[in-house]
């Protein structure tokens, strides 16, 4: 293992526990303001694709956040995990029932649309002042966010995380993509101007 993996490793257990840490009540609340920040925070033309996700273990609960990017008129689609090397996005419907997709993960089923987002949220485990991230060790956002860009896709990429998960420094490896921006319950901190929206006449943030 190499140095900068050792690291981040040793990082990413590290800013997992203080998440652990938080008591329910805590991240509920936590969670909610982070929520809160986003009606003034992150702003898109109405249609604009939004990849959400359902919160796993102790992660900022998303569905606040989620339903505030509803009546933003976003329109929200989930990441489905497909084999450990490929997720999609499916379309999320308000009243649509979510299946098990997968890592511990729910998503819509195989009948949803998959559609490339404008605007992707992100877990992680770690990040740091300069916009790197530390995921949990797949590499599924780092692949997907890669065939966006093969695509010719650009995302605007909004970290999802509670500020306990900050760190000093995370190590830049060569496939690392910077965050545009973190959503923390501290409010919405941008680390570098977002790409322009494709060409599907949508323009956000």
């Amino acid at each position: 293992m190499s140095g900068d993996v050792a690291e981040k490793a040793r990082l990413r257990g590290e800013r997992l526990a203080a998440r652990d840490a938080l008591s329910e009540a805590d991240r509920r609340q936590r969670s909610l303001a982070v929520a809160a920040y986003a009606v003034s925070g992150i702003n898109f033309e109405p249609g604009t694709i939004v990849s959400g996700f359902m919160p796993i273990r102790t992660e900022v609960d998303t569905r606040p956040l989620m339903d505030v990017l509803r009546h933003k008129d976003g329109r929200l689609v989930l990441p489905v995990v497909l084999t450990r090397e490929t997720i999609v996005f499916r379309a999320f419907a308000a009243d649509a029932p979510l299946v098990k997709t997968g890592f511990g993960t729910m998503g819509p089923g195989e009948e949803a649309e998959v559609l490339d987002p404008d605007i992707l949220l992100v877990p992680l485990a770690a990040f740091d002042a300069e916009g790197r991230r530390i995921g949990y060790g797949a590499g599924h956002y780092d692949r997907a966010i890669a065939r966006l860009h093969d695509k010719g896709r650009k995302p605007v990429l909004i970290g999802i995380a509670f500020d306990c998960q900050e760190v000093p420094s995370v190590p830049a490896e060569p496939h690392d993509v910077p965050l545009h921006a973190v959503l923390t319950e501290s409010g919405l901190r941008w680390f570098s101007e977002p790409p322009s929206m494709p060409d599907n006449g949508q323009k956000a943030l």
